[in-house]
């Protein structure tokens, strides 16, 4: 039965349709053709996410791959020394969950992707015969969860090293895949034990299915396949490791002595398979483990777990690696060992004895120096699910974690006990969430707000930020807002982070450089907030947003009635006259003046004393806004004040854009052919004072980045099909210094920076 369907979008025919797309999108003639073409490229940081797996080349040296969960795969360039980035150029923002890389065992130019960001969202095989610069594409049946649960098992696909047309892929819920003509079609293997659980409903715990293939290039000669695989079996059945000698026609379990869950395996040139056990899938939830090696030849198993878990030092196993050139060497991660630590084990004798690497680790993280967390050292990592030594150099060694890749030079050392420098392998990786932006008009260009790693001050656009957002740090910054006519003074608010907890929100005065803590009052009163019930501390945590007076002299937090500080938090009243949790924005010219609506009836309420009470005032000209109101924080607020320019509001509706110019007293829909789900305005144009408007929008199904300059009534396409980053754009922040720049806020490819280009 196939369960694919081939396509072939390669980044070649993608373009071969950009002059067509480039001047549909053009309403204002050819003087702004040239406008619309934009130079795009990464604001560094550096790494940032979690890379579940790299995978170097047995064809060429100095080749490796590795693959993201949310911003797509990555090709090794040694002549350049950084990761390039191989998905910008797709669309389909699933394919950014990468469930699995396999590079040809033969041909340096060919690799394969499984990509699939989860159960809910179409999968396909890719295959590149140059390195990642053109796909060819085979859309599958079978559903993946490259940002799911389970992410860091594999390697799922792989290639026949003695008939390379052979693939055979360990899906997640639909057994085991295979393909005869290089990844085009796809077939399930009948024969195979397991057939899958089932594609499950969302949000039940998905499946681990089969976790790993691995074929035995003795077992066979070239061009005529090999006869000898092996699979793993991440599910609750009870035999989970199987063995065919017939080139998968006929299977036969390998039994096991424990339950445990097998994650990763490698075979060695000897017939010894290495394999990694933990008690779930991970990346969370592991509280036990093993490694264990086979005898493939005789079927004798050996116990060689390097230290065994227990109840105060829990965890289990994910990474493993081998050296090829000197046998017996083999290392392996840990996974949620919590207590005391996360750690890599190295092995010169096959698993005999182990040396623990963390003990003589140093981390020289001065290239991304916000792997310190405000502490005095790097810490070692968790979530180590990827690891892998280089098949042509035994020195050189990577391991992956939730925030970044270490790799070192000098892995020898960790088995002699030495001091073993290791150092992040990031260079050309963004791999982040961005929740906010904002770019200031003097100081700093730009202000970031990041999933999982707090924030930044981005004074070099090309070096990763020396100033993390710290006293607190944050889980996730979820807003950021600065004094319209003070722009020195700056707030935050986020989410707590789980090893620093405290407050969620805090205050600068010198363009978010250094930071002050701030907690309101908890309202024990406090109704739950619209369409969320039994949300607990949901004044502190949760949704409580901060926005700064034009002067910066008032901070209000979103509390269910908004609060006021004018004092930095020294004392707090409640604002009057608003309905709860009411969310008003600060004019950015007139200090006394905010802005509220109520979505449930329309109604507009304005303070004209900083803050302290509100009154309803007549407005017109908006629809039923029951329906724009956000339910999650981390969705950027549809009411906007413009800079510069005092009374003047932009509401996004998904019924239109509409703009007041008299604070509120009559909104106007702009008549418009692109729909707009995120809007920031920027600096004007030279010798005119109407800042130039920046979206993530839509016209019809094509949803892009967006630019005008004649207050939204025509946009040009600023980004193309070079640059399409699998549409996955959630917030921008217009530059306010430098006319025609643009920083958008990606999920999972980081900041990206556009500039007209020259």
């Amino acid at each position: 039965m196939s369960t694919s369907r081939l396509l072939s979008p390669s980044r070649r025919t993608t373009l071969a349709g950009l002059a067509g797309v480039a001047m549909s999108g053009l309403q204002g003639g050819s003087a702004q053709a040239f406008e619309a073409s934009y130079r795009w490229r990464n604001v560094r940081v550096g790494g940032g996410g979690f890379i579940p797996g790299v995978v170097f080349s047995r064809a060429e040296k100095g080749l490796a791959y590795l693959r993201s969960d949310m911003g797509g795969a990555y090709r090794w360039e040694a002549a350049a020394s950084r990761w390039i980035p191989l998905l910008d150029n797709q669309a389909q923002g699933s394919w950014q969950g990468v469930e699995s890389v396999a590079p040809d065992p033969l041909d340096p130019d060919v690799v394969y992707l499984a990509v699939g960001m989860g159960r809910r969202d179409p999968a396909a095989i890719l295959r590149s015969a140059n390195r990642g610069i053109d796909w060819t594409i085979a859309e599958v049946q079978f559903r993946m969860g490259g940002n799911e649960d389970g992410r860091g098992l594999g390697e799922r696909l792989a290639i026949d090293p003695n008939d390379t047309r052979i693939l055979l892929f360990g899906s997640r819920h639909d057994g085991l895949q295979r393909s005869e003509d290089h990844g085009r079609s796809w077939q399930k293997v009948e024969g195979f034990p397991h057939a899958g659980l089932g594609l499950n409903a969302w949000p039940q715990p998905t499946h681990g299915g089969v976790s790993f293939v691995v074929f035995d290039p003795r077992s066979g000669r070239p061009g005529q396949g090999s006869r000898t695989l092996f699979a793993g079996i991440a599910d609750p059945v009870s035999d989970r490791l199987w063995r065919s000698d017939d080139a998968g026609a006929t299977w036969k379990p390998v039994p096991a002595p424990h339950a445990l869950l097998p994650c990763k395996a490698e075979l060695d040139t000897t017939g010894s398979l290495f394999v990694t056990y933990s008690n779930g899938i991970g990346p969370n939830g592991i509280t036990d483990g093993a490694v264990w090696r086979l005898d493939t030849a005789s079927g004798t198993w050996t116990d060689i777990t390097p230290v065994r878990p227990t109840a105060n030092k829990g965890g289990g196993f994910m990474g493993i690696a081998l050296d090829p050139q000197v046998p017996g060497t083999v290392a392996v991660t840990s996974l949620n060992r919590w207590n005391p630590h996360d750690t890599l084990w190295r092995s010169t004798d096959g698993g005999k004895s182990w040396a623990d690497a963390w003990p003589v680790s140093h981390r020289d993280v001065e290239t991304t120096p916000f792997l310190y967390w405000g502490e005095a050292e790097a810490d070692f990592g968790w979530w180590m699910a990827g690891l892998a030594i280089d098949p042509f150099d035994s020195e050189f060694a990577c391991y992956t974690t939730g925030a970044t890749i270490y790799a070192t030079r000098e892995f020898s050392k960790v088995s002699r006990g030495e001091t073993t420098t290791w150092f992040p392998w990031v260079e050309g990786i963004e791999q982040t969430a961005i929740i906010t932006l904002t770019s200031l008009p003097e100081g700093p260009a730009l202000l970031s707000g990041f999933g999982d790693i707090s924030g930044f001050v981005h004074d070099d656009l090309t070096a990763s930020p020396r100033v993390q957002f710290t006293n607190p740090v944050f889980g996730n910054t979820n807003t950021i807002d600065f004094a319209g006519k003070a722009p020195a003074v700056v707030v935050r608010s986020g989410t707590p982070h789980q090893r620093h907890g405290g407050p969620t929100l805090a205050w600068s005065q010198d363009h978010g450089r250094s930071w002050q803590p701030l907690t309101a009052p908890s309202l024990a009163d406090a109704p739950d907030p619209p369409g969320k019930t039994g949300r607990s501390r949901k004044d502190l945590h949760q949704d409580a947003a901060i926005t700064v007076s034009a002067d910066g002299a008032t901070f209000m937090v979103m509390t269910a009635v908004p609060q006021i500080t004018r004092n930095r938090g020294g004392s707090w009243a409640r604002a009057r006259g608003l309905p709860v949790w009411a969310r008003p924005v600060a004019d950015r010219v007139a200090p006394e003046a905010f802005y509220a609506l109520d979505f449930a009836t329309g109604e507009l309420f304005v303070s004209r004393d900083g803050g302290a009470g509100f009154d309803r005032q007549p407005t017109s000209g908006l629809p039923d806004i029951s329906a724009d109101r956000p339910s999650w924080r981390e969705v950027a607020w549809p009411l906007i004040a413009a800079p510069g320019h005092k009374g003047r509001l932009w509401f996004i509706s998904q019924k239109g854009l509409y703009r007041s110019l008299d604070g509120g007293g009559r909104f106007e829909r702009v008549a418009s052919d692109v729909t707009v789900e995120a809007l920031s305005l920027g600096a004007p144009p030279p010798g005119r004072t109407a800042p130039v408007l920046y979206a993530i929008g839509r016209r019809g199904d094509l949803r892009a980045l967006w630019r005008s300059d004649d207050d939204g009534r025509s946009w040009i396409r600023i980004n193309d099909a070079r640059h399409e980053y699998g549409r996955r754009f959630r917030c921008l922040a217009a530059d306010l210094q430098h006319y025609g720049r643009v920083y958008v806020g990606t999920d999972g490819r980081g900041i990206l920076v556009g500039d007209p280009a020259l």
